[in-house]
């Protein structure tokens, strides 16, 4: 890939930018990412009514400028107007991957990589179980090496726990936490099982509080925020992954190790994230958290390198 280049476009969320990047990585590019911010209005507005998409971006936005990239690759509602614009500013050298439904017509871009519950389809559309992912063999055993000293006095099996939190169709209070850190002590307690818990950002200080009250005195190690994130390192040290229901990415995550999913439903959610729950059931590769280890296994899910595949095909690249 050394006479191609590759952007990644992203408004800065993490479930946006992460997928793109493990794209780009698993295409072969080590890409230059870009980070745009709409000014007001243009924030507000559907991409539809971006009339001058390059010229909405804020200073805050990295700049986009020629010379145009061989390929893009973005995801997120404020990087489709500016995919589009590049799209048609290259006159087409630019092969532009959308990632996530980008709620406008999808012929404006080369392919869209959408997940089955957004029930997307065309023939540029490549649908996928839940979203892309970073996770790679190298990725986890690096990981597992730096974090291995910190878990090594727990018992096995040992059980990561991905915990997110709050969002526009999760709800968690510390009513919630408390109740899913009782459950992970008693899962723990009857298991034998040591337990390496990781909250999100949107887990909240009050959450990881009632969380780790109830796991006091419990055979646990819980991140507090400080020092490099553990989530690859507690992915690969894990025998077990239990995750809560709010997340797409996490599950995917859990999933590109080939090891035993829980799923802990979270109140709230919406057809989309049933349809995806359920489809990873139906499918065998995750059970419902009932505070029972279980042993089960399945093909580690790889999405990522399935797109980047077709990607290097319609590219034709070598």
């Amino acid at each position: 890939m050394r006479d191609k280049t590759c952007w990644v476009l992203s408004d800065r969320k993490p479930g946006h930018e992460n997928p793109c990047l493990g794209l780009a990585e698993a295409i072969g590019f080590d890409p230059t990412l870009k980070r745009v911010c709409a000014r007001a209005p243009w924030s507000r507005l559907p991409p539809q009514l971006w009339f001058a998409p390059l010229l909405a971006l804020g200073q805050r936005s990295d700049p986009l400028a020629p010379p145009w990239p061989d390929l893009l690759i973005a995801a997120g509602r404020q990087t489709v107007a500016p995919s589009i614009a590049i799209r048609r500013r290259s006159r087409g050298r630019t092969f532009t991957v959308q990632v996530l439904d980008p709620a406008v017509r999808l012929d404006r871009f080369d392919l869209v990589v959408a997940p089955q519950h957004d029930r997307l389809s065309g023939p540029n559309v490549i649908s996928t179980m839940g979203t892309l992912t970073r996770v790679t063999p190298k990725r986890l055993a690096e990981a597992g090496s730096a974090f291995a000293a910190g878990v090594a006095h727990l018992p096995r099996p040992r059980v990561a726990v991905m915990v997110g939190g709050a969002s526009k169709r999760h709800r968690m209070n510390p009513a919630v936490a408390a109740d899913i850190g009782g459950r992970l002590a008693a899962f723990a307690g009857a298991a034998g099982a040591g337990l390496m818990v990781t909250p999100s950002r949107r887990t909240g200080d009050a959450n990881v509080a009632a969380l780790r009250a109830e796991l006091d005195g419990v055979a646990a190690v819980m991140w507090d925020g400080s020092g490099d994130n553990p989530y690859y390192g507690y992915l690969a040290l894990a025998d077990a992954i239990v995750v809560t229901s709010d997340s797409v990415a996490m599950a995917c995550e859990a999933l590109a190790t080939g090891k035993p999913v829980y799923i802990v439903e979270l109140p709230g959610g919406g057809p989309k994230f049933d349809r995806f729950h359920e489809s990873l059931r139906r499918a065998g590769y995750t059970r419902p958290f009932t505070g029972e280890l279980q042993r089960w296994s399945y093909p580690p899910l790889n999405e990522t390198a399935r797109v980047a595949e077709e990607v290097r095909r319609r590219m034709a690249l070598g």
